[in-house]
């Protein structure tokens, strides 16, 4: 399971009307993840060539590797007060998003201690549409973790700017740990076609990989956990993806 982010909403979503400053100021800003999960691994890469060849000096190197080193060194973690720096999103994308519940209905049941997977289909490139629906949140639903592929988690420079939005590990054990809280704390985002459902993405119709995810199903039964069905229009359509070749069956083992 891959990354991100989107808590309950009461009602569904779509690009509003706003200035053409903040929608230019939405585009670069969500340019700024594209461009993370296209370069970053180009850089890492490049990185570790210079400082293993000292090129073209060690100083250089070093300094050049620098920020990959930092990041690698130091924790992720989640930065809900970023949300407003981010608001601008919500006004550059046109999308559309249905839960099958709403957010007080979520809230009220979740005060009761009651715990939730909110599984999340299609996943996308990237999940623009979760980045929007976590920004639009409330404050105490931005509280709930999305799973997360390990790859993302451990992956200097993109483990800190995807980790901003709240992620943990979607392992099952790791998701067990998370059911041991209650209510809100309890409860985790799951992209349940992962990074199989990543590669179906098709800008002409909407391509889902659920016949053989079963294991969410079977945590839910087992934790005493609802399941809340979720859907993302519009997540499918923002990227294509690299479908064939090494890079492709590099990402799908990873």
């Amino acid at each position: 399971t891959d990354a991100i982010m989107a808590p309950p909403t009461s009602q569904p979503t779509t690009k509003r009307n706003a200035s053409t400053f903040r929608w230019l100021l939405g585009m670069i800003v969500a340019s700024i993840f594209s461009l993370v999960y296209l370069f970053a691994p180009a850089y890492i890469i490049t990185s570790l060539i210079a400082v293993i060849c000292r090129y073209p000096s060690r100083n250089a190197a070093i300094l050049y590797a620098l920020p990959l080193i930092v990041s690698a060194i130091i924790p992720s973690f989640g930065a809900p007060c970023l949300a407003g720096v981010l608001s601008p999103m919500l006004d550059y994308f046109d999308y559309h998003e249905e839960f099958e519940t709403s957010n007080e209905q979520f809230r009220d049941e979740a005060r009761k201690g009651k715990r939730y997977i909110v599984a999340v289909q299609p996943h996308g490139v990237i999940s623009f549409v979760g980045l929007c629906s976590w920004v639009s949140a409330p404050p105490d639903l931005r509280r709930i973790k999305t799973a997360a592929a390990s790859a993302v988690l451990h992956t200097p420079i993109l483990k800190h700017i995807m980790g901003i939005f709240g992620l943990t590990d979607a392992s099952a054990a790791n998701i067990r740990k998370v059911f041991k809280n209650e209510g809100v704390d309890g409860s985790v985002v799951i992209y349940i076609g992962g990074i199989a459902e990543l590669f179906k993405s098709c800008l002409e119709e909407e391509r889902l990989y659920i016949s053989n995810r079963k294991g969410f199903v079977k945590i839910a039964l087992r934790e005493g956990v609802d399941i809340v069905p979720a859907y993302f229009f519009g997540n499918t359509s923002v990227l294509s993806v690299l479908k064939h070749g090494p890079l492709a069956d590099l990402s799908r083992k990873l």
